[in-house]
C-alpha cells in the first residue's frame, strides 16, 4: 500500500428526470466542511449518471444536462470546494448503463441470440440496466463525452476518472458478429461470443486509457466491473489502482471482499476496498449502516492492505446527510489515527490458496465456493494466507492449497512438482490437479472415476481427525475413487448401504454406514496430502466442522509453526503485516459478530469483547525490542524464545493493533 491511506467517499448521484429542483440546496461551504469533518480525503463526483444526465456545464451536449438541474456548475463547484479542503475528486461517468440511451438510441444496445436487449440485472422495468454495446457508434460518443468533461470542467480540476459498468455480455448484434468473423470466431457459439466480449472489453479499456492519457496525462483511472480477478491481468497496466466494490449487505456478502483482496493485493497496484453506508444496496436512500458493521468493513480493508471507500448517494437537492457523515466520520477518524501503521505494508503469509477462477469457462463468474470454504477455515484457524494464480511465485509460501477444482494442465503440474522437490508442501482435494488419463498425475495415485455414492463417510484416526470421535462422519458431497500408489492412506472412507434412488431409501436423508471400507479418503506422499472429497465445498455448503479438523491435522503435519496462534474464538480474524521501512511488524485482531437477523441480509450489530487473550507470534530472523498497543501506546510485556514471541493482550474491543519493533 502507498504512503497515503484512502478515506474515500463514492458519491452516487443517479437522479431521475421526474424529480425537480436538482441541486437547489447545494451549499459549497457546507459540502466541503461536512466531508472534511468526516475525515474524508477523496470523493468520487458525478459527471454523468445511469439515467443519462450530465451535472456539469457541457459545451458539446447541453441538451443532456439534467433538465431540472438548478446549478449547471454543480460538479465544478463540488470539485473547487473539495480541492480547497485538500480532498481529491476523481470524476465518475457511466459506461454501459444509460437510461436515455435505452430510450433514444436502442441501436446502441447489446442483443442476445434472439434479438432481445440484454438486461444484466434481471430486474422488472422501469430501469436503466439494458447493456450498451461498445462496438456501436456509442464508443465514439463516449470518447467525445470524455473530451467534453475535460473541456467543460477544465484540465486543472481533474484528478482522475472512475468509469463504471464494464460487463462481459453475450452480445449477438451485427457489429459484434462482424468483429468476431474478422477474428475467425464462431458467432453461433455462446462460449465464443463471451470470449470475444472479454477481448473487446480489454481493447476498449486500452483505447479509452490512451485517449484519457492524451487528454489529461498522469491522472488516476479505474474501470469498474464489480469484481477483480485473474482476467483483470490482461489489461492491468492501464489501471492506476484497483477499487474492490463489495457491499456485504448488497449481494456480495462478507466472504467476497477478503477473497478478492487476498488475490488483488498480489497484482502490484494500490487497492481500495469499497463498501456502502447503506443498510442494503446502492440507492437505499435514508438508510444507515450499523456503526459496528461499517467499522468492521473498513478495518478489514485496512488490515488486508487496502484503503477505504464508502458509497453514499447525494440527495437530489444537493445536500449531504449530516447523520451519514457523522457515522462515516466516527469510522474514518479511527482510520486516520491508525493509518501510520498501515502504510507501505507487506503481508506476512505462510500459505497460498490457488484460485480456480483462472480456469473458469466464459459463462462462469463469482467466487468459487471451494475457495470460500478454504478461506473461511484458514481465517477461523488464524493462518496467514494469500490467494494466487498459477503464474505467481509459489516459493514465497510454505504450503499451497489446491481447493477442490483446480483444473489439470501439464505446465502447472510441472511447476508444482518443482515446488515440492524444493521443499514446498501441498494440500489438494477432490479433482484438483487430477489427470483423469493417469498419465501425468502429480500425486502418487490412480484415478478410478467418480464415486457411485452421493454421500459416504470418513473414519477419523490418530493421524487425521485426531480430536474427532473415531466413528463415521458423513461427507455431504460426492467424492472420487482413487487408488494409492506409493503413498500412505491416512484416512479411510466407509460406504453407505446404498444411494437414495429408485426403490432404495432409508429415513429422511441418506442411508447409514454399512461398515464396509471404501476408497481412500486421504493420501499422504512426499510433501503432500490429498483428500478425495471436496472438503472445502462441503465446509462452505454445510459448515461441517470435521472438514476443518482434518485440514487442521494435515496442516500441522506439513507446517511446523504457525505465524499467529491464540486462545481466542474462531470469530477472531488475525492479519500480520510488516512495515520494513519502519522496522516493525503489525498484528491486527478483528472480533465482530457477523449475523443474519433478517430474511434478506447479513450484517453486524455487535463487536465482541475479549479479555486476557494469549497470543503467540512466530517471527523468524528478527530480534524484537518492544511491543506496544496502538490505541493506548502502552508497552506490552513479552517473552521471546527463539522466533516465538509470547504475550498477553488484556482487552480487545472490535479492532486491536499490536506493534512489534525489531532491531534493524
Amino acid at each position: 500500500m502507498k504512503k497515503e491511506i484512502q478515506r474515500q467517499i463514492h458519491l452516487d448521484f443517479h437522479t431521475s428526470e421526474f424529480i425537480e429542483d436538482i441541486g437547489i440546496d447545494f451549499d459549497p461551504t457546507e459540502f466541503g466542511e461536512t466531508l472534511k469533518n468526516a475525515h474524508v480525503n477523496s470523493v468520487t463526483l458525478f459527471a454523468r449518471c445511469h439515467h443519462g444526465w450530465l451535472y456539469y456545464p457541457s459545451k458539446k451536449y447541453p441538451h443532456l444536462i439534467h433538465p431540472n438541474l438548478k446549478n449547471k456548475n454543480l460538479l465544478i463547484e463540488q470539485i473547487e470546494v473539495c480541492h480547497k479542503q485538500g480532498i481529491k475528486t476523481p470524476i465518475y461517468t457511466t459506461v454501459q448503463w444509460d437510461g436515455r440511451v435505452m430510450r433514444e438510441n436502442p441501436e446502441w444496445l447489446s442483443l442476445d441470440e434472439n434479438g432481445e436487449f440484454i438486461d444484466t440485472q434481471n430486474i422488472p422495468k422501469p430501469h436503466f440496466y439494458n447493456t450498451i454495446c461498445l462496438n456501436t457508434e456509442y464508443r465514439q460518443f463516449f470518447k467525445e463525452h470524455l473530451e467534453d468533461i475535460v473541456s467543460s470542467v477544465g484540465k486543472d480540476r481533474i484528478d482522475g476518472f472512475f468509469l463504471d459498468i464494464l460487463f462481459k455480455v453475450d452480445c449477438n448484434c451485427k457489429q459484434c458478429q462482424e468483429k468476431m468473423k474478422a477474428l475467425n470466431m464462431d458467432i453461433y457459439d455462446k462460449e465464443e461470443r463471451l470470449i470475444y466480449s472479454s477481448i473487446m472489453l480489454d481493447e476498449f479499456r486500452r483505447e479509452i486509457a490512451t485517449y484519457i492519457e492524451n487528454l489529461v496525462p498522469g491522472k488516476s483511472l479505474f474501470f469498474n466491473s464489480s469484481h477483480v480477478g485473474p482476467n483483470f491481468k490482461k489489461a492491468l497496466d492501464v489501471y492506476s489502482h484497483l477499487e474492490l466494490e463489495s457491499l456485504p449487505s448488497g449481494g456480495w456478502g462478507y466472504d467476497h471482499f477478503p477473497a478478492t483482496v487476498r488475490y488483488a493485493r498480489n497484482l502490484g497496484k494500490d487497492i481500495f476496498g469499497m463498501t456502502g453506508k447503506f443498510h442494503t444496496y446502492w440507492g437505499d436512500f435514508h438508510s444507515y449502516k450499523n456503526l459496528e458493521a461499517l467499522e468492521f468493513e473498513c478495518f478489514n480493508m485496512l488490515t488486508l492492505g487496502a484503503g477505504c471507500s464508502i458509497g453514499d448517494q447525494l440527495h437530489n437537492k444537493g445536500q449531504l446527510s449530516l447523520s451519514s457523515y457523522d457515522l462515516i466520520g466516527k469510522v474514518y477518524e479511527q482510520i486516520e489515527r491508525k493509518e501510520e501503521f498501515c502504510t507501505e505494508i507487506t503481508p506476512m503469509s505462510e500459505i497460498a490458496l490457488l484460485t480456480p477462477e483462472e480456469s473458469y469457462s466464459s459463462n462462469e463468474s463469482g467466487i468459487d465456493p471451494g475457495l470460500i470454504g478454504a478461506m473461511r477455515i484458514l481465517q477461523e484457524m488464524s493462518y496467514q494466507f494469500e490467494i494466487i494464480d498459477s503464474s505467481m511465485d509459489f516459493y514465497k509460501y510454505k504450503v499451497l492449497i489446491l481447493p477442490d477444482k483446480i483444473e489439470f494442465n501439464i505446465t502447472l503440474k510441472n511447476k508444482l512438482e518443482n515446488y515440492m522437490k524444493n521443499g514446498g508442501k501441498i494440500i489438494s482435494s477432490y479433482i484438483s490437479l487430477i489427470d483423469t488419463s493417469n498419465e501425468n498425475n502429480l500425486f502418487s495415485l490412480k484415478y478410478l472415476g467418480e464415486s457411485e455414492f452421493d454421500r459416504d463417510f470418513i473414519l477419523p484416526n490418530e493421524k487425521i481427525g485426531r480430536s474427532l470421535p473415531k466413528e463415521e462422519h458423513v461427507m455431504y458431497l460426492k467424492g472420487i475413487k482413487v487408488e494409492a500408489i506409493n503413498s500412505e492412506v491416512v484416512l479411510e472412507t466407509i460406504e453407505p448401504y446404498f444411494n437414495r434412488e429408485g426403490i432404495f431409501f432409508c429415513s429422511h436423508q441418506h442411508a447409514p454406514s454399512s461398515g464396509k471400507k471404501g476408497f481412500p479418503g486421504a493420501l499422504k506422499g512426499n510433501n503432500y496430502i490429498y483428500f478425495s472429497h471436496p472438503i472445502f465445498r462441503i465446509y462452505r455448503k454445510n459448515g461441517a466442522k470435521w472438514c476443518k479438523e482434518i485440514l487442521k491435522d494435515s496442516l500441522e503435519m506439513l507446517l511446523d509453526k504457525k505465524l499467529v496462534d491464540h486462545n481466542g474464538p474462531t470469530t477472531l480474524i488475525t492479519s500480520l503485516n510488516e512495515q520494513k521501512n519502519e522496522n516493525r511488524i503489525i498484528l491486527h485482531l478483528l472480533n465482530y459478530l457477523i449475523e443474519k437477523p433478517s430474511q434478506d441480509i447479513y450484517t453486524i450489530q455487535n463487536k465482541l469483547k475479549l479479555y486476557e487473550l494469549e497470543v503467540k507470534v512466530n517471527i523468524p530472523d528478527k530480534k524484537i525490542v518492544s511491543i506496544f498497543e496502538e490505541e493506548t501506546r502502552e508497552e506490552i510485556p513479552f517473552e521471546q524464545n527463539g522466533q516465538i514471541i509470547k504475550f498477553k493482550i488484556n482487552f480487545v474491543n472490535g479492532h486491536h493493533m499490536t506493534i512489534f519493533n525489531y532491531e534493524n
